[in-house]
């Protein structure tokens, strides 16, 4: 057993002998009412799940055990020479609770390098499909193929003991993120770059490897994936992809299956695909405008037309942030530093500048600040990666690193399959007249 795995064995076993103790004390203590509109509105800030390896703040932002966006970016493992932190040190900290060393961000690194050989009857099923087809039923495809290598669902038809769970799980997640880049980079030369494929390099770090394959061998592009794949790899436990991850997962479908079900909701135009509409908003008011750097007055004219039109301001607002997001932050900065004199980057950064006094004196909207999707579209543009119906595989492939930890946890606390009680509208409605009855 590999030491990450020994660890998250150890802290593992520790938490759920605490989670028993303070259930066995506090079980019966209510976190909360739950309001007839949050039922009919998607359970919007209902406290109803448990998500150990990260938890987002309204003013703060985004926290992974408890550091934000800038102490990471700080305190992570690097490559030689980097500045960026290195998701395998992240997963490192969403699986243990501990920031990791060099050497533990290197043992990672050099695990997933060993497992990334993709079985060939997994590029098959991906050249099965018309190379028109999206990248992300693409992506999902070659993930549902790959379960065939799943030593959970193995395991579990052999008949393995529950407290075992965890332990396949854990294989399963570690070979599925070793194996996601080689699979993106491939969809992606067969789609965009005529099918002239790169081998992968084993010397390098999961993200710059993953940049190589793409074809980038720009150094500050592999830097840009090391920031992307830490920035965008959780947001707590109830956005679409971790939550349809946990759902499925909680069934005992292996890691492969769950996966696959957070890929589909990350899919979907209110989840995943928001820094696509960002990047083709900016582009569009360019073009309406005339030109590459438009003022702040051009521009701010342009976003109250876009409300007057009843249309929304993609990148700005978000469910439970009250604050300019950090990772937006994090990536203006990586902007500043890289390309300063990129014109959409400076428009997005003009945007900053005038977006959010004007949402806000709408009255309508909570948070006016950007979110992350606001600035990452722009980045991928400088260096090149334009094709913007790739950059839902790319937030994927980041995404599996929060949602396959959490996985391990599901499996570790041994959390039970996931069944919410429903109710229907003429069950309210006999509970409202009731409720009428008796305040009178």
């Amino acid at each position: 057993m590999g030491y990450v795995k020994e660890r998250f064995k150890e802290v593992a076993t520790a938490k759920a002998a605490e989670i028993k103790e303070i259930l066995a004390e506090h079980g019966d203590a209510e976190l909360g009412k739950v309001l007839l509109s949050q039922a009919y509105q998607g359970a919007r800030g209902v406290p109803a799940l448990v998500s150990e390896t990260s938890l987002l703040d309204p003013n703060e932002g985004i926290r992974f055990r408890g550091y934000s966006i800038p102490q990471l970016r700080d305190k992570l493992p690097k490559v030689d020479n980097g500045q960026e932190p290195c998701p395998e040190g992240l997963f490192f900290l969403m699986l243990t609770g501990d920031l990791p060393s060099d050497e533990d961000a290197a043992h990672i690194s050099a695990t997933w390098a060993r497992r990334s050989h993709v079985p060939t009857h997994v590029f098959q099923v991906i050249e099965s499909l018309p190379v028109n087809t999206h990248p992300m039923t693409q992506f999902c495809s070659a993930i549902l193929a790959l379960q065939t290598e799943s030593k959970f669902a193995k395991a579990y038809q052999e008949g393995i003991s529950k407290k075992d769970y965890w332990d396949y799980t854990y294989e399963d997640a570690m070979t599925l993120i070793a194996r996601l880049p080689r699979i993106a980079a491939y969809i992606y030369r067969r789609k965009y770059k005529g099918g002239q494929h790169i081998q992968p390099d084993g010397m390098l770090d999961w993200s710059g490897n993953f940049a190589h394959m793409l074809g980038f061998e720009n150094e500050s592009f592999r830097e840009l994936m090391r920031l992307y794949m830490t920035i965008h790899a959780d947001h707590e436990g109830g956005n679409v992809s971790a939550h349809a991850t946990h759902l499925v997962g909680s069934a005992l479908s292996d890691p492969y299956l769950a996966f696959c079900a957070g890929m589909t909701g990350l899919a979907g135009p209110l989840h995943g695909l928001a820094n696509q509409e960002v990047i083709r908003w900016i582009e569009e008011l360019q073009r309406e405008l005339g030109t590459q750097e438009p003022s702040k007055e051009q521009i701010a004219s342009y976003i109250k037309q876009t409300l007057s039109e009843g249309k929304v301001v993609p990148g700005y607002g978000h469910a439970v942030l009250r604050q300019t997001d950090p990772r937006f932050v994090a990536q203006m900065e990586f902007g500043k530093k890289h390309c300063p004199d990129d014109p959409t980057v400076k428009t997005v950064w003009n945007v900053y500048e005038v977006a959010p006094s004007i949402l806000e004196a709408t009255g309508k909207i909570k948070n006016p600040w950007p979110n992350v999707d606001a600035h990452s579209g722009s980045l991928l543009k400088h260096f090149g990666l334009v094709e913007e119906d790739f950059y839902t595989v790319l937030f994927g492939c980041s995404r599996a690193l929060g949602v396959l930890a959490s996985l391990c946890w599901d499996r570790a606390l041994g959390f039970p399959i996931e069944r919410p009680k429903s109710i229907t509208t003429e069950w309210v409605k006999g509970w409202l007249a009731k409720q009428g009855e008796m305040a009178a």
